[in-house]
């Protein structure tokens, strides 16, 4: 049986199991036992492994449907593995379908032992393999992975998980926080900048939600390519601090949503691009409504807009003279859709962003570390998962799992 924390039971607790004696002998070997250093779990006398999970088991809001659930993992068998979550993002993606308004719903189950059938929350993140069955092949233990599709239920500190269900990472020279958020934000950003219109080094693109994860990953790979960037944000306490901090990262222009509506906008834009000389091709959305049509405006003919998000939840308006005149061409991206088509291209794709984040050429997004112990309580981390819905925020919200 492998080394690992055997969990210890008061050897004066009442039991009925037949193996009692056992158990108090085992006790106390272990208090004679000091802490090894590079403990990875919690481990039973029987090789299950002790697990929490935050999951529901209806859809809602995060603070009244979520629920933190313990449970134990049975040992790694056959192409099975057992994985100790590092890092895992609160993404919006992960509030929506928490909510019932995302198109992907997990399966609710009870394979975890809930009292009702549930879904563990979370759909990003890094994990280390801490165990493999006999018949693995392509992992062992140590090994850092992602997930290789969405709705695997991140949110929690271990996971049983199937050798195919995961892609293995190079892990030296990066953080588990850089591993833990790079499936979406950055590959996002990196495939609407490529796929959509052939820009050139000089190219000039625009973009709203200029200060998500998104945005900044589009802001520095544009930079790295020799891309020229509009970028907008909403108006915000500190905002000359903001445009600078997007501006150090390589942004040409940061404006605000109101200047965006301003009349004089367009005219700003074209003392931008030598008198309208230089086009601008592409722009991308993450907000809809009002500004996201003004944003058009500033489109050269045949332009292309790409919508990956709808922040505002107000829909995209759009004049038909865009469509029959200007013949701006109108796209969708989800990127998990676009991973499950292109299972070797997200490969390639995720390998060189994590090779741009060692090098430092793409700068970490800010974050608010969410510290997830064995003795953190549910209060805790649902108050973490709701705080996402308020408000500006100091960073992305992520769970990071302490190694007990």
């Amino acid at each position: 049986m492998p080394i690992g924390r055997i969990i210890p039971r008061s050897p004066s607790s009442t039991s009925s199991s037949i193996c009692s004696f056992c158990e108090r002998r085992l006790w106390r070997q272990n208090a004679a036992l000091p802490r090894l250093q590079h403990q990875r779990r919690q481990i039973s006398a029987y090789g299950y492994t002790q697990a929490k999970a935050l999951l529901y088991s209806k859809y809602g809001e995060p603070k009244d449907v979520l629920s933190l659930h313990t449970h134990s993992i049975s040992p790694a068998h056959s192409t099975r593995l057992t994985l100790r979550f590092l890092a895992s993002p609160i993404n919006p993606a992960d509030i929506n379908q928490i909510q019932a308004l995302y198109p992907v719903r997990p399966s609710f189950t009870s394979i975890l032992g809930t009292a009702q059938p549930s879904a563990v929350a979370g759909n990003e993140g890094v994990a280390e393999v801490i165990s493999v069955g006999s018949s693995v092949k392509t992992l062992q233990k140590g090994d850092w992975v992602l997930m290789k599709h969405s709705g695997f239920g991140t949110w929690r500190t271990h996971a049983e998980a199937d050798e195919s269900d995961v892609l293995r990472i190079e892990k030296h020279g990066i953080t588990p926080i850089q591993a833990g958020t790079v499936s979406i934000n950055p590959c996002t950003a990196h495939r609407m900048l490529k796929d959509f219109y052939p820009l050139q080094p000089g190219s000039w693109f625009v973009q709203n939600g200029a200060n998500s994860g998104v945005g900044r990953a589009a802001i520095q790979l544009g930079k790295l390519w020799g891309l020229r960037s509009i970028n907008v944000v909403r108006d915000r306490p500190a905002l000359a601090e903001l445009k600078k901090e997007l501006q150090d990262l390589g942004a040409d222009h940061v404006v605000t949503e109101d200047e965006v509506l301003e009349s004089r906008f367009p005219d700003r834009v074209k003392e931008w691009t030598r008198g309208g000389r230089e086009s601008i091709m592409l722009a991308l959305n993450c907000v809809g409504g009002k500004p996201t049509t003004a944003l058009t405006k500033v489109l050269s003919p045949g332009g292309h807009v790409v919508t990956y998000g709808a922040m505002s939840k107000k829909p995209l308006q759009l004049p038909a003279s865009a469509l029959i005149f200007r013949d701006l061409h109108f796209h969708g991206f989800w990127v998990s859709q676009w991973a499950e088509k292109h299972s070797e291209e997200r490969v390639r794709t995720v390998g060189e962003i994590l090779e741009m984040m060692r090098s430092g050429v793409i700068a970490d997004v800010p974050v608010m570390e969410l510290e997830w112990g064995w003795e953190t309580k549910e209060a805790v981390l649902k108050e973490a998962v709701q705080g996402t819905l308020e408000g500006f925020r100091g960073g992305k919200g992520v769970f990071v799992f302490k190694d007990e």
